[in-house]
């Protein structure tokens, strides 16, 4: 069963939620009964295949077992907690760079749909764990937000301390209703850009050029096409996902807020897939800069940020995938965000002009231009074709 996509899946919701909405109007805690839900359901997309359902157990328990034993280390002030520490993440990350890697060999490489949006999360308790923000999130409330069934595929990344705090904290009738009532809503918004939009854009992709040719023109229109896709399919899922989330009492971060307004390439970052962007702002951006410039790595901080910048978009393009067309677009988008941030801090011209009506047209323009370039390359429009 497929998340999102299968009749199966919304069929099986509506029981799901069913319960949870008598659950919620009974002012019940829906914290244990959203981790019952998302094993059944990551059971029902898994059995088909005992070797995947194996697996994704595994790394459940195994995740368990590393955050509990991190959360142990700093607890009881262990000498050796940091090293401790440092070898536990690299066990959780393994599995990622482990499928990464081994799927370049063979597709049949162990591994399991939503395995880079789980590393993240479990990568995520570990950090803040270490970082003493957390101290006392139970075993259970772990693998919930672990297996929280809603994002366990392709996102939007929760954060643990939202999801523990929603958990435990008593809604009471009126504001679980309030968070159904916006859930229902952004549920429906999602299918229609699944579903309607997505396929419109498909159709434009795909048929379009069929009467124009294939030729540039043909190329750019498949582009455009490919670019809107990608926005209404992913925006669908996320929007869907809050939806669901909601209606299981817990508030799933937005994924996208309007990435086609932007009229410079960090909006545009800011707007799109922005669990994702503030998860690499957070956990990689951040914490480089904070120890290039403790150690001095740098003679400027606008160099590190730039570097920071490089550093962000090349790891989420190998998150993505280690083929050619994922880390040329992650590469691409540092050096647009690195000379985004130059152009902001020294380009006086810039200063002089930024408000000015005409500027901020001819910049979204621009942006647009390299926005769906960037979509071009992530689709395999431009480095696949070079390399035959």
């Amino acid at each position: 069963m497929e998340f999102f996509a299968e009749p199966a899946f919304f069929a099986l919701c509506v029981p799901i939620v069913a319960v949870a909405i008598v659950l919620g109007v009974l002012e019940r805690s829906l914290g244990r009964y959203s981790l019952v839900a998302s094993v059944a359901m990551l059971f029902l997309m898994f059995f088909r295949t005992p070797g995947t359902l194996i697996y994704a157990a595994v790394y459940l328990v195994v995740s368990a077992v590393l955050y509990r034993m991190v959360l142990n280390l700093f607890a009881t002030k262990n000498p050796h907690a940091v090293a401790q520490y440092r070898v536990a993440l690299a066990l959780q990350l393994l599995p990622l760079v482990a499928y990464k890697v081994g799927v370049l060999v063979t597709t049949d490489f162990p591994g399991f749909l939503g395995i880079s949006y789980i590393t993240f999360k479990s990568v995520q308790v570990l950090i803040e764990t270490r970082d003493g923000l957390i101290t006392d999130m139970t075993t259970l409330e772990y693998l919930g937000f672990l297996s929280f069934f809603p994002t366990f595929t392709s996102g939007p990344i929760l954060r643990s301390r939202t999801f523990v705090e929603n958990v435990r904290t008593p809604l009471g009738r009126d504001g679980y209703l309030d968070r159904l009532y916006r859930g229902i809503g952004w549920f429906v918004l999602g299918v229609l850009y699944k579903f309607v939009g997505a396929a419109l854009a498909q159709w434009f992709m795909w048929f379009v050029p069929a009467y124009v040719g294939q030729g540039a023109f043909g190329w750019l229109i498949t582009v455009f096409g490919y670019g809107l896709y990608l926005f209404f399919d992913f925006a669908g899922y996320s929007d869907m996902a809050m939806g669901l989330g909601l209606a299981l009492g817990i508030e799933v971060p937005r994924n996208f807020r309007a990435p086609f307004v932007a009229v410079d390439i960090k909006e545009f970052w800011d707007r799109w897939h922005m669990s994702l962007s503030t998860w690499l702002r957070d956990f990689v951006f951040m914490r480089f800069s904070a120890f290039a410039l403790g150690r001095k790595l740098f003679k400027s901080r606008l160099t590190c940020a730039c570097l920071g910048f490089m550093l962000n978009m090349v790891l989420m393009g190998a998150w993505h995938g280690l083929t050619p067309d994922y880390l040329v677009y992650g590469l691409y988008h540092g050096l647009l965000l690195a000379g985004c941030h130059l152009m902001q801090k020294k380009w006086k011209f810039y200063k002089k002009h930024r408000r000015d009506r005409w500027f901020k047209v001819v910049s979204w323009v621009l942006t647009m231009v390299a926005v769906f370039f960037g979509f071009a390359l992530f689709g395999g429009y431009v480095v696949s074709p070079l390399l035959g």
